[in-house]
């Protein structure tokens, strides 16, 4: 680190489970980043003031007049831009040092499996559970952790699902892709403002946790928030030996190494 970044980090250098070796691990650290909306936005923007050194963002959406009463990456002057572009160009006027890489389009499951095997976490900031699912399961194929967190109404929740643990459950696991969960948006429902923000710093201290390998992460529990009363909750979670994706994986992985 030259004289400059010694002083922009100097905050975290000060910690003595990050120092100079963990601020080093965040600068050449790769994140990816799922949607850069409500979550997405306080996400990129604490990676991004952090020096994590390379961020994707990819978002097929583009920034709109309602997203600006919680999506505090944008700003009234982007309306219309695409958010990936626009989460980009925020991160930068804070800290230039960081490589933004802005991807404008749907995150599907061929996009998924190049972008995840290239990073070093991924977040999940989606809103939905078929994009939920499809980074699920690339990470579990990529043994990549995944930071995942989700906000509707006053109800928040977070979880690491890091599937390089042989105990720890996959997103999979907990919400399985065949069952009937009942999707609900923010168009239809409404979110408290701050809630995303809560949630979405919660989801890049988790990431920053993994990269700079300080703590424990949230891997095996699930943190819930009602934000009307300000109350967490929290489950713990176990790996299913019958889920669909990573136990399904691992059979796959098995029977390759008894082939070799």
């Amino acid at each position: 680190m030259d004289d400059d970044q010694l002083l922009r980090y100097s905050r975290h250098i000060l910690l003595d489970e990050l120092g100079v070796e963990g601020q080093q691990r965040l600068l050449a650290s790769h994140a990816l980043i799922i949607g850069a909306g409500g979550l997405g936005s306080p996400v990129a923007l604490y990676l991004g003031t952090a020096g994590v050194g390379t961020l994707t963002v990819i978002d097929h959406d583009t920034v709109d007049l309602t997203n600006l009463q919680r999506q505090i990456a944008h700003n009234l002057s982007r309306v219309g831009q695409p958010k990936a572009q626009s989460a980009a160009q925020t991160v930068h006027a804070i800290n230039p040092e960081v490589k933004v890489v802005a991807i404008h389009e749907r995150a599907d499951a061929a996009r998924l499996a190049t972008l995840v095997a290239a990073a070093d976490v991924v977040i999940d900031c989606s809103d939905n559970f078929a994009t939920r699912h499809a980074v699920n399961k690339a990470c579990v194929q990529e043994r990549k952790p995944l930071v995942a967190g989700a906000a509707i109404g006053f109800d928040g929740q977070i979880s690491v699902y890091d599937t390089r643990s042989p105990e720890a459950p996959c997103y999979a696991c907990l919400f399985p892709p065949d069952a009937a969960f009942e999707e609900v948006r923010c168009a239809t429902m409404g979110v408290f403002a701050p809630l995303v923000g809560i949630v979405g710093a919660m989801q890049a201290a988790e990431a920053l946790k993994l990269l700079a390998g300080v703590g424990d992460s949230l891997a095996g529990r699930l943190q819930m928030l009602d934000a009307r009363r300000m109350e967490w909750s929290e489950i713990r979670l176990a790996r299913q030996p019958h889920c669909p994706v990573c136990a399904a994986l691992r059979r796959v992985a098995t029977m390759d190494t008894r082939c070799g």
